[in-house]
């Protein structure tokens, strides 16, 4: 029998996500309706959303053609050569993505190292499937990005895969560039497959385009073995519609996760698929982008002057991507206990935070992590109730041990 660690991030949202009054731990933009994302589309009229007359068939086992031939023109952007959509497939969701691309690649007598900290399937699902794994930690003294001499350190005979996530969950940083630049090379030496999970992408609100560091997909970096997933649900404000994919430019990669899937989900929802293309078709993509990304920019202008009003008991590395940061939470210069913290928040605010000691590793002491681009109101009220906890019942919570 597989030996399954309870997924702590998942067990809390689902203890408490749907009892709370304001979710500012959620990692989507704030979701989007139907009826909205057709008056962000500049066909409104001539093209439905998804069809009602088409039948309800397993439909394209690998993803519907207008699907992926969208995906694959977001991929090719400013790029000399068109990626091909036949090297991408659909999945319900990118935690399906992730986990194909696991269970395609990996088993007993695997090494795999894993950008730490993180959503936990990507490293606790390879050791399920027998693979060792190492963590390579990211630390706040270095803006949370992590150390490419300690990932040589890491490196072993059998690594077969280098996972990391950009933009980063929890804690909104990026690796930039030039840092990628360094991560292929590595990989290249050695022969090792990159997967990339990048379902946070394109959400860049505190870092500029033109910027020399800003981070471009791992896909279109030039190296062959690198993996891709991505989502609806997150930089897309779309989770309601379980779509994510996986992509490579390795079409041995894409192959064996292919037959993966065959013993998986089979297919993914057509009226998913038509709802995902509708979005991203180039009628709609671009407001969409641009509405969540605006969202982002105004929220973290809310979030970084809450931080600086309340800097005596919150500190925190500002995120420059994504839809989440990590903030810590102290009591005369001592972190709290997160766990603590965040149930007390909840009783007597009805915030929702996450506790990052629970659900990204006991060495977060005092961590917890915030989910920012959800409707500004919902932000700006739910911040000003965790003012009011901080100033009247700090003195209740208990400290990390």
């Amino acid at each position: 029998m597989v030996k399954i660690e309870t997924f702590d991030v998942e067990a809390w949202m689902d203890k408490h996500e749907n009892h709370c009054a304001y979710n500012i731990a959620e990692t989507c933009c704030a979701s989007i309706s139907i009826d909205e994302l057709q008056a962000l589309s500049e066909d409104k009229d001539t093209r439905p959303v998804f069809s009602t007359s088409q039948k309800l068939t397993y439909g394209a086992i690998r993803g519907s053609d207008e699907l992926r031939s969208h995906l694959a023109r977001l991929y090719s952007a400013r790029l000399p050569t068109a990626f091909p959509a036949e090297n991408i497939i659909t999945t319900p969701g990118a935690i399906s993505a992730n986990y194909l691309t696991a269970y395609a690649l990996l088993g007993p007598g695997d090494h795999v190292i894993c950008h730490y900290p993180t959503y936990q399937s990507l490293y606790e699902v390879p050791k399920q499937l027998g693979a060792e794994v190492s963590l390579w930690k990211a630390l706040p003294e270095n803006n949370w990005t992590p150390s490419i001499d300690h990932l040589k350190s890491l490196i072993k005979p059998n690594t077969k895969l280098i996972i990391i996530n950009n933009p980063h969950n929890p804690t909104g940083a990026i690796l930039k560039k030039p840092f990628l630049e360094q991560l292929i090379a590595v990989a290249t030496e050695h022969d090792i497959i990159l997967h990339s999970d990048e379902v946070y992408r394109p959400i860049f609100h505190s870092i500029n385009p033109i910027d020399s560091g800003f981070p471009p997909s791992l896909l279109s970096m030039g190296y062959l073995k690198v993996i891709v997933t991505g989502s609806m649900s997150k930089a897309y404000a779309m989770a309601g519609i379980r779509v994510g994919w996986v992509a490579s430019r390795d079409s041995e990669i894409v192959e064996k996760i292919a037959e993966a899937r065959h013993y998986t989900t089979i297919s993914v929802s057509q009226l998913d698929e038509q709802v995902a293309a509708y979005a991203l078709h180039p009628n709609t993509v671009h407001s969409l982008l641009a509405r969540n990304i605006q969202l982002a920019k105004t929220n973290i202008e809310i979030l970084s002057k809450w931080v600086l009003k309340n800097e005596d008991e919150v500190e925190w590395v500002k995120p420059l991507a994504g839809t989440t940061a990590f903030v810590k939470i102290m009591r005369d210069g001592k972190p709290v206990d997160s766990v603590d913290f965040c149930k007390k928040l909840i009783e007597k605010t009805g915030v929702l935070f996450v506790p990052g000691s629970e659900c990204f590793g006991q060495e977060f002491k005092g961590y917890v992590r915030i989910g920012f681009v959800n409707h500004t109101d919902v932000l700006k009220e739910g911040l000003s109730k965790v003012t009011q906890f901080l100033r009247k019942e700090l003195d209740s919570v208990e400290f990390a041990e």
